[in-house]
């Protein structure tokens, strides 16, 4: 996360679940140290897959939905066909599982965290060098 950050990636947490569950988690991993946003599902009783859901973790961070947003997760209903929905490109990570049939399919499907961050990267560094 350090690292998509210092990339100027904006990095958020949109979780489902209870406010002081989710974020006892995320100080305990340090991970919200890390990140520009966190959205828990209880604040605003929206719950992903709803696209709210992700234009709240979104405003979070600072930004808003439509301006080229990814969503990784490993969920495939409630993060990839929640992201898909709030016209997010998406990332899968699939721990190893098989994609459900009658699902609609992510747009990039990864092993883990690390490589879907690498993937992210990647983006970033080719989007820089076509815009620039």
């Amino acid at each position: 996360m350090d690292e998509l950050r210092a990339a100027d990636w904006r990095v958020g947490v949109a979780t489902n679940g209870a406010v002081d569950i989710q974020r006892a988690k995320l100080r305990a991993t340090g991970i919200s140290e890390r990140v520009d946003g966190v959205f828990v599902s209880e604040e605003a009783d929206v719950r992903k897959p709803q696209t709210r859901h992700f234009a709240l973790a979104a405003a979070r961070c600072g930004t808003v939905l439509g301006v080229g947003g990814w969503m990784v997760g490993d969920n495939p209903v409630n993060d990839i066909g929640g992201g898909r929905s709030a016209g997010l490109s998406t990332i899968w990570i699939d721990n190893g599982r098989s994609w459900p049939p009658h699902v609609p399919g992510p747009d990039h499907v990864v092993p883990h965290a690390r490589a879907a961050i690498d993937l992210l990267l990647l983006h970033s560094s080719y989007h820089t060098r076509a815009t620039t």
